[in-house]
């Protein structure tokens, strides 16, 4: 009888992509002859890349990064190696080792970010990869995990993916959206330390994710009904969630033979909320400490009123400033006017840490107003659009603030009045 030792290479090499990685990895372990033909050549990456492409995963030579390039290096092995233990962990999060959290949560974030694009946007081209990421974060905690004491970095980490994926069952519950409104209303949150947006406060730039998570939150629950079903659902399935992260990018487009790389002339919609300026300062205390606790009682009460609202923009990009640091995704500057009317003036810009950051003011009768700080959520042009803070152009202390969301909803047309 033939053992299977016996068996060829390329025989024994079929029987493995049979099998789930983690039990390919686990029959390497048997002896020295298997463990060479698993890991013996570092440099030969076929039997890890057929392995990879059995999976429900895309294709990882169909991806683009975040900012809209094919991924320049591919290491098959490491990538599904990573993208297991994270199946893992997600499986049974009291199996994951508190110096690894970070890792795990990078390699999902990874995992959504680098992805196919849309070619077409009125046709559904769902991400593999998304689908098996929103599958298996809706039944896992690892987002939310409540028993952990975190990190700086991994509360960032957890609230990027979180805004990426859109609403979890306990976003529905009412003290978490107090949590987050608590956050977002906060004037202690707006300096010019962080640009008064959604950035660290250490002024470097880079995005703050915790932040942008509490807006996404008050964003969001204007958009989804606060209704049992929703909060009992699967998954939320809406404009700031998880498939609408990918980027929109007709096959033969190269974004860096292109001006308007970030896809920003067109219609936009801009919806923003905001509360009464009296309940505000009460609930901030007249922003006149940055240590004094805040009331956010103020929340609570059955009379709290929280404003949202809608307007149409259509933008038109002014020109383009090289980026050193980022060439080919040069500073693009714009404008354009809202329902016809105000003046609206701005630029996007690649930040420190690779994000997408929106910067515009708006106003009436040629005056700048209102400020606004945002961020791309997801990857360039997508759906999802921009999550940030408005406030006015002269940042005083006792100046209102609040979130908003602007998103593209149509192409210009050669008749749209300039």
């Amino acid at each position: 009888m033939a053992k299977l030792e016996d068996l060829p290479l390329e025989v024994l090499e079929q029987i493995l992509l049979l099998l789930d990685p983690i039990d390919v990895a686990q029959f390497s372990q048997t002896n020295s002859a298997y463990h060479s033909v698993v890991y013996g050549n570092p440099d030969s990456q076929h039997l890890w890349r057929e392995l990879y492409l059995r999976q429900p995963f895309d294709d990882l030579r169909k991806c683009y990064t975040s900012l809209g390039r094919p991924l320049k290096s591919i290491d098959w092995k490491s990538t599904l190696q990573r993208i297991m233990r994270a199946r893992t962990v997600l499986t049974k999060v009291s199996a994951c080792r508190p110096e690894e959290r970070c890792a795990v949560l990078q390699t999902l974030i990874d995992m959504v970010t680098n992805i196919p694009p849309v070619t077409d946007p009125d046709v559904i081209e769902l991400s593999m990869n998304h689908v098996w990421a929103t599958a298996m974060l809706r039944g896992s905690t690892l987002i939310e995990h409540e028993e952990w004491e975190l990190s700086a970095e991994e509360r960032q980490l957890r609230a990027r993916l979180h805004t990426y994926f859109g609403l979890t069952a306990r976003d529905f519950e009412h003290a978490n959206r107090t949590a987050s409104r608590a956050f977002v209303y906060a004037m202690r949150n707006y300096k010019y330390d962080n640009d008064f947006g959604p950035f660290m406060m250490d002024g470097s730039g880079r995005i703050n994710w915790v932040h942008v998570r509490a807006i996404h939150h008050v964003m969001s629950m204007h958009i989804v009904p606060d209704t049992e079903e929703a909060a009992q659902a699967e998954f939320n399935l809406f404009p700031m969630s998880m498939p609408w992260t990918q980027s929109i990018l007709p096959e033969d487009k190269d974004l860096d033979e292109v001006e308007d790389w970030a896809g920003v002339t067109g219609r936009w919609q801009c919806s923003f909320c905001f509360v009464d300026h009296r309940e505000l300062l009460v609930y901030n205390n007249f922003n006149s400490s940055d240590t004094e606790p805040l009331r956010p009682d103020i929340f609570e009460d059955p009379d709290f009123v929280e404003v949202f609202r809608s307007i149409h923009v259509e933008l038109r990009i002014l020109g383009t400033e090289p980026d050193p640091a980022h060439p080919g995704r040069p500073r693009i500057n714009f404008g354009g006017s809202l329902d016809g009317h105000a003046i609206f003036v701005g630029s996007v810009r690649v930040t420190p840490d690779d994000q997408i950051r929106w910067h515009f003011t708006s106003g009436e009768q040629g005056n700048a107003i209102w400020s606004s700080e945002g961020v791309q959520v997801g990857n360039v042009r997508s759906k999802y659009g921009i999550l940030g803070a408005w406030t006015t152009v002269l940042h005083d202390r006792h100046d209102p603030v609040g979130p908003f969301w602007l998103w593209k909803v149509g192409e210009l047309t050669d008749d749209t009045p300039v």
